[in-house]
């Protein structure tokens, strides 16, 4: 092998191998620049630029090589050995560095996802710690109850021991975590012992409804008791509930709502009381069994009635001929159990029709037995259903028929014969909350209040409509579970698989260029509300630009029903899709896979519906996304708003 030019020079032992790079540089000057090996000490970190040196320092450089010709070809072999081997160690180094690069990445992003991790985890902690705080504090206050049940402290007493609890959540919880395994007596001297300053934080409620999320849920009633008593207890209102204690499974009926059973593995230290109380019906006192337990966090008592055990023991919550007698048993029983326990609520919460009679039952029998400081607040959430009885019915339960069969009072505007038990609600309120989010006031008076105009215009000043709220944890679309992938406003990328697992499960054309329409009607829909010949057009347009439509039926599917069958017949569309029955798993994904959810409107529809403009509407949707529809916001404002107004009545 021939060398051009070589430098004499020699290696150090100290380096593991040269450093040398080729000598294949071209100078400017088009002679080959050639950077040789050196020992490390000289300049250019050990690389010496021949084509640098002099004409007499080359000259004699090659009269060295000349002068050692002999030893060329062994130096020439050992340099290009080590020349070659540390190219190799430098090729070995990149690799062995990229790799390095490729497990700290790995490294950094498992960290990340671990960090991600364990803030979840001590999100869903401080959630377990909250639920099981109210837990304790509602088996405690469960307890009093069965302690002034069965004589062992009297109504004054336990109405200062239940304010005890209340204020003092956080001692209460360290002092009685095995509250279960305590007897009553012992839980009463314990109590006792606790020092306390008179001093009240918040109101005291009581629901008394027919269903209650998740252990019994028939209707929008269900999910609204649990929500907003969530909700009010976060802000630290005491809320509690009172069921009737259902004993059958339901069944299940592909033409109506999912009934379904009471979940009794939804409650948490469910027990029976030890003790009969009685309840006034048909003229006479009946036994009754209490039990409680506590609820996502909230107490709830269950009645069992003992002789008319038959009551809530159906295939299904409601739709027999005795429906009213069954439902007054149990809003006469669950006063007739307030009284007993000492409770003094600030508000007595009743819901629709089935506890509407609890409204002239408080101010005609029970304001005087102990509750003068307690107020009715009647939320209706579904205005159409009413239950028309024979006044003299209302004789079953201690009220006086001759007194409430008024124009003004429980006499049906246009049946007059006949007696409105929800008419009674709204009379015999102090506030009335119908629930909607697409009707004002005045459209329910005017135009939505099947026959109760005249009485709600006369009590419009209590009158307040609110919308209800959703399960943030349950239907957000950044924590859904249900959905294929989660999407937030900041992150929109899940929303496009979302929409295609949508389409796909619906039998549609599979594309997220498409828009894709969602509509719910729910029990509480009334489709008369609906120009649905317009509809009709609007939907059949729309197809025709390639838009898809998927109507879901969330409720109880009755007679007035019967027009989105006949829509569903006047629409035939490859692009439209109807489904006459509740599907838990499909609705969420309908909420979080379609482009528009279409509703009524409170609003100018104009303003309502897309745009020619993509980023107008993308800002729309941002805008819509980061609002709280939860119900901690305005549903519980409008509430807590109502129970002050009365509370200062």
């Amino acid at each position: 092998m021939v060398v051009s030019t070589l430098t004499t020079t020699t290696f150090s032992s100290c380096f593991p191998f040269p450093k040398c790079i080729p000598a294949h540089l071209k100078s400017s000057g088009g002679h080959p620049r050639t950077l040789c090996c050196s020992s490390g000490d000289e300049d250019l970190n050990g690389l010496i630029n021949v084509s640098s040196m002099s004409e007499s320092e080359r000259r004699g450089g090659a009269q060295m090589v000349k002068s050692s010709d002999g030893e060329l070809p062994a130096k020439n072999s050992e340099i290009w050995q080590l020349f070659k081997e540390a190219r190799q160690n430098i090729l070995y180094l990149d690799k062995q560095r990229a790799l390095a690069i490729e497990e700290l990445n790995k490294a950094i992003s498992e960290k990340n996802s671990l960090l991600e991790k364990i803030e979840e985890l001590e999100l869903e902690k401080q959630a377990m710690d909250r639920k099981d705080q109210a837990s304790i504090c509602w088996q405690l206050l469960l307890r009093i109850d069965s302690m002034v049940l069965t004589g062992m402290i009297n109504s004054e007493e336990v109405s200062k021991m239940r304010r005890l609890v209340m204020d003092h959540k956080v001692s209460i919880v360290d002092a009685f975590t095995d509250i279960l395994q305590k007897k009553d007596a012992e839980v009463l001297a314990e109590l006792r012992q606790f020092s306390y300053r008179s001093k009240k934080n918040g109101f005291h409620i009581v629901h008394i409804c027919t269903e209650m999320a998740p252990i019994a849920s028939f209707g929008a009633v269900a999910s609204f008791v649990t929500g907003l008593s969530q909700a009010l207890q976060r802000k630290g209102h005491l809320v509690e509930v009172i069921l009737p204690k259902w004993i059958a499974k339901f069944k299940f009926n592909m033409l109506l709502s999912r009934y379904g059973s009471m979940n009794l593995n939804e409650v948490q230290g469910l027990r029976e009381i030890e003790v009969e109380y009685y309840s006034y019906f048909n003229g006479q006192l009946h036994g009754n069994k209490i039990w409680t337990g506590v609820v996502r966090g909230i107490g709830v008592t269950f009645i069992q009635p003992l002789y008319y055990s038959s009551f809530f023991n159906r295939e299904k919550a409601h739709g027999y001929s005795d429906d009213f007698e069954r439902f007054m048993y149990f809003s006469r029983a669950s006063l007739d159990y307030i009284v007993k326990s000492g409770k003094k609520p600030d508000v007595l919460h009743i819901h629709n029709w089935q506890t509407a009679l609890i409204g002239p039952l408080f101010w005609d029998i029970f304001v005087q037995q102990g509750l003068e400081g307690s107020r009715i607040l009647f939320s209706c959430h579904d205005i159409h259903a009413q239950s028309l009885v024979q006044p003299e019915k209302l004789a079953l339960c201690g009220l006086d028929p001759a007194r409430l069969h008024r124009p003004d009072r429980l006499q049906d505007s246009s049946n007059t014969h006949l007696a409105n038990p929800m008419k009674g609600g709204i009379v015999y309120s102090n506030k009335v909350v119908i629930m909607s989010s697409t009707h004002s006031k005045g459209r329910i008076i005017h135009s939505s209040s099947h026959g109760l105009e005249t009485t709600l215009n006369m009590h419009k000043e209590k009158l307040l409509v609110a919308p209800c709220g959703f399960d943030s944890s349950a239907w957000d679309p950044e924590k859904d579970k249900i959905l294929p992938e989660n999407y937030s406003a900041d992150d929109m990328k899940g929303k496009a698989v979302c929409k295609i697992a949508l389409q796909k499960k619906m039998g549609l054309a599979e594309n997220s260029s498409f828009i894709t329409v969602g509509c719910f009607l729910s029990d509480l829909s009334d489709l008369s509300d609906v120009d649905t010949e317009n509809l009709r057009a609007i939907v059949q347009n729309a197809t025709k630009m390639g838009v898809q439509f998927i109507f879901m039926m969330t409720g109880e599917v009755t007679s007035r029903h019967k027009g989105l069958e006949s829509l569903q017949v006047k629409i035939e569309d490859a692009n439209v899709r109807f489904i006459n029955r509740h599907d838990e798993t499909l609705s969420h994904l309908i909420f979080g896979g379609s482009d528009i959810i279409l509703c009524h409107s409170l609003h100018d529809p104009i303003l309502q519906v897309p745009n020619n403009n993509p980023s107008e509407w993308n800002h729309k949707v941002f805008d819509a996304m980061t609002k709280d529809f939860s119900w901690d916001a305005e549903c519980c404002d409008i509430h807590i708003s109502a129970y002050t107004a009365i509370k200062s009545l």
